[in-house]
């Protein structure tokens, strides 16, 4: 009942879904074939709104304790969500941009290996219920490495939440030379 519950509002490759992805471009870009960017409906504030809006209302029902953004988009897309929810706002950096942190160890990208995530020591308490947010996934590199920091603070991450998954990294074929999510978290 509660999932379905949840549900009723959004429904992942829906309707709603079909819509939003109107307003999200995409084009080659450093060896990907679809690119996504955001910047397509940060420019229709109704849109904006809209996913804002569906991301609110099923984490209002799940319940959070915080909502932490990925370094950078995370950025754009956490605060308004948080904003609604009445919840703190936690940024997850890039390793060097912020003191009192904790960094994750390295991890793999679509583009190649990255130095860790890292989060200010006191931003997540023990018990504390995290919504990770990012503007996609693809490797699931980025989102491992941000679960690692709300673990290693005694977190628990509720969900991680994206506008855009990346399905051609799921399993993709061989010889496409596209990173396997599937192969990556075996």
């Amino acid at each position: 009942m509660f999932a379905k519950q949840l549900n009723d509002k959004y429904e992942q490759d829906g309707p709603e879904a079909r819509a939003i992805a109107q307003y999200l471009p995409y084009f080659p870009f450093k060896g990907i074939p679809r690119f996504y960017d955001i910047g397509g409906f940060l420019e229709k504030p109704e849109i904006f709104q809209k996913i804002v809006d569906i991301f609110v209302s099923r984490y209002a029902k799940i319940g959070i304790d915080s909502v932490a953004g990925l370094d950078a988009r995370g950025f754009i897309l956490g605060p308004p969500i948080a904003l609604a929810l009445k919840k703190p706002f936690i940024m997850m950096r890039k390793k060097g941009k912020m003191p009192n942190s904790i960094e994750s160890p390295s991890y793999d990208t679509e583009y190649g290996s990255r130095s860790g995530l890292t989060v200010q020591k006191d931003k997540i308490k023990k018990g504390d219920r995290v919504l990770i947010i990012d503007d996609l996934v693809a490797t699931g590199g980025t989102l491992s490495s941000s679960i690692q920091l709300v673990h290693a603070l005694g977190g628990t991450v509720v969900e991680c939440a994206c506008v855009v998954e990346l399905k051609m990294f799921i399993d993709p074929a061989e010889g496409s030379n596209l990173p396997s999510r599937t192969k990556m978290f075996k």
